[in-house]
């Protein structure tokens, strides 16, 4: 009998071509988890992902589904792909779902991660997860120009200008600047939506509110004016997680 099954799946996307399957490399996630699913039950399959993480965007909390007629008990299921998965790559739940499950449109709101090393040297063993910015950040003005994202939003100054997005309307329901002690900073982002870089341009834009470039009123302007030449950076792609992926029945 057909299952649906919803895989939560981590991964370091360091060595990765982003999320989606390209013709031209073995090298993404999708491929790996499909060649993993190939391999235990004998039959290809397309796995669904709630969304299409760049190249070199990690994941704490992605969440894939795909249709199999394997027998496999689904307890078994997380284990057995980890012991077929590249180490960089953690299948950390899997649960049998609906059969109208779809891991992208059945999504209701998503949070991403951006997380800065603000000390004055880079940590050599985070180097992979973190953007370092030595310079003192301003965390206040920080805080105030995320709040003005908070809203539903033309966001085409935060989105990459090969944005194929018919609309670059979204939802934002959180934004928010999380400071550790010891100069670690996390931008969560929550919204209903997110386009081309959106995070990370928001990243590189809020970042240099910090850095006295820009004002909190500048942050207004920006969405106002949609026009990405406006906008700030493009933060690296190695800060960003997409961190958690919500739906209905959670």
């Amino acid at each position: 009998m057909r299952r649906n099954i919803r895989l939560t799946v981590s991964y370091d996307g360091t060595d990765y071509q982003g999320f989606q399957a390209q013709s031209h490399t073995d090298q993404t996630i999708q491929t790996q988890l499909e060649h993993a699913i190939y391999r235990l039950t004998g039959t290809k399959t397309s796995v669904i992902g709630s969304g299409r993480t760049d190249a070199g965007v990690h994941a704490r909390g992605q969440v894939v589904n795909f249709y199999t007629d394997s027998s496999i008990p689904i307890e078994r299921w997380a284990l057995a792909l980890n012991s077929l998965l590249p180490k960089d790559i953690v299948v950390t739940e899997a649960k049998a779902v609906s059969e109208d499950f779809h891991a992208r449109k059945s999504a209701r709101k998503k949070t991403y991660r951006y997380t800065i090393n603000n000390r004055r040297f880079p940590d050599v063993l985070m180097r992979r997860y973190q953007y370092h910015v030595p310079v003192p950040l301003r965390l206040e003005p920080m805080e105030q120009a995320l709040q003005l994202l908070v809203g539903e939003h033309d966001f085409t100054s935060f989105c990459s200008a090969k944005s194929t997005q018919a609309s670059h309307v979204r939802t934002i329901y959180e934004a928010r600047l999380a400071a550790e002690e010891d100069g670690v900073l996390h931008i969560y982002v929550t919204g209903n939506g997110f386009l081309y870089n959106m995070v990370r341009i928001i990243a590189g834009t809020i970042i240099e509110v910090g850095l006295g470039k820009r004002t909190v009123e500048d942050i207004r302007r920006l969405l106002e004016l949609q026009d990405r030449t406006k906008s700030g950076i493009t933060a690296p792609p190695h800060g960003l997680v997409l961190w958690e992926v919500f739906y209905d029945e959670e």
